[in-house]
Formats: structure tokens, C-alpha cells, sequence
């Protein structure tokens, strides 16, 4: 059995109706329906942890009471089908309810990276790679669901841009306005500080309106 196998991806029609933990946008990649945890039974999350623990030289065991109830919510939730989000927010709690004595949080962040891995093939490398850590640090309780939802909103799409356009990079470290569209598809623009600078499309997003700092003319 292919335990990252999940039925659908993030590129596929979105459906208006719950959002996950209350508040995730009807038009977000993160509204994606499908039966995400199937596939994955408490004992390969046991199994899972265990693995973490042994890496890191760390005891691997249930942490009393919250092991049980925990296990009895999962094994509901692999029965439903959820959004992405949803699904998200249900390793978060998993993650805070410490089902196990260590690494909890590196369990379930392992995890959801896994499910948005099988689910978004079709994603730039780039943007793939800073959507995954992401959801990493969304399980983990590092970020709040609208950063999250921010982060989707803007990487899960590619834009076209045309010159004139205000970018930033996809950490948002620097900003600037597109001078060109070079040949081999690359976007060349002025950064804020006055440099010219190349790159691919996958690595630049569009600022949105709020986001819009000076550059220069």
C-alpha cells in the first residue's frame, strides 16, 4: 500500500462550504476535498514516530490517556473526507494533543509534508519547496493558518507577469518592478535597492496592493 497516496491534488477544483479550522478562504488551494488520511493508520503513525524517536536517540512510547483519545479521533477522521486545510489543522491538533512521550510535533509535520508532497505534483520545485516547509511549520504551531492561507493564496498559482509589475521574491526579502521579459522566459527587474536583477517566473510572485513598498522609478 502506498501510504502518501491521496485521492486528488491541490490544482484541482476548489469546493465552497466548511473551512478548516473556521476560517480558510472558499477560493484557497487549501479548500481541495479528498480522503487524505486514508491511508494512513495509527500504527504507521506509531510506526513513524518511533522512527523519529530512534533517530533521535529519544524514548518512543504512548504518553498515557492522550494516546488513546487521540487515537480514537484519528480513526474518525480517516473516515471523512476533508479539505487540506482541514486535514492540516487535524495534525496540528494531533500534534498538541502529544499523543507520544517525544517528537510530536516532528511526527505529524513529517506527516502532512508527505500528503502535500503526493498532493501537489504539478507544483514548481521552488514553490513546492517553500509551501512544504510551510506546512511543516503550520502543524508544528510556528505559523498561524493566515499565514498559511497567505502563503498558498500567492505560491500555489503561478502568475504571469508583465513589465511593470511590482514582485517580490517568494520570502519576500526583496522587491522591485519588472523591466523586462528576456527570450528564455527569465523576468529581469529593478530591485528596491536599484540593482537589476534576473530570474525564473517560478521564483518571483506578484505584490498585492498592500504589500507595495517604493521601488524605484
Amino acid at each position: 500500500m502506498n501510504i502518501n497516496e491521496t485521492q486528488g491534488g491541490l490544482n484541482q477544483t476548489h469546493h465552497a462550504g466548511r473551512s478548516p479550522g473556521g476560517g480558510f478562504g472558499d477560493d484557497s488551494p487549501l479548500q481541495t476535498r479528498a480522503h487524505f488520511l486514508k491511508n494512513w493508520s495509527w500504527q504507521l503513525v506509531t510506526d513513524l514516530n518511533r522512527g523519529t524517536c530512534e533517530r533521535g536517540a529519544a524514548q518512543h512510547g504512548p504518553n498515557g490517556e492522550a494516546f488513546e483519545a487521540c487515537r480514537g479521533r484519528w480513526e474518525i477522521s480517516r473516515l471523512c473526507e476533508n479539505t487540506f486545510g482541514e486535514t492540516l489543522s487535524i495534525l496540528r491538533s494531533a500534534h498538541r494533543s502529544a499523543p507520544f512521550l517525544f517528537f510530536n510535533g516532528n511526527t505529524f509535520a513529517a506527516l502532512g509534508r508527505a500528503l502535500f508532497d503526493a498532493a501537489s505534483p504539478e507544483l514548481p520545485a521552488v514553490r513546492k519547496r517553500e509551501l512544504r516547509s510551510l506546512v511543516g511549520h503550520y502543524i508544528s504551531g510556528i505559523i498561524q493558518q493566515d499565514e498559511l492561507e497567505s502563503a498558498f493564496a500567492s505560491l500555489a498559482k503561478v502568475e504571469d507577469l508583465k513589465v511593470g509589475d511590482a514582485v517580490e521574491t517568494l520570502r519576500g526579502t526583496q522587491n522591485g518592478i519588472v523591466t523586462a521579459i528576456l527570450d528564455d522566459g527569465r523576468i529581469e527587474w529593478k530591485s528596491s535597492h536599484g540593482i537589476t536583477l534576473k530570474g525564473s517566473l517560478e521564483s518571483l510572485r506578484k505584490m498585492q496592493p498592500l504589500n507595495r513598498k517604493r521601488t524605484p522609478g
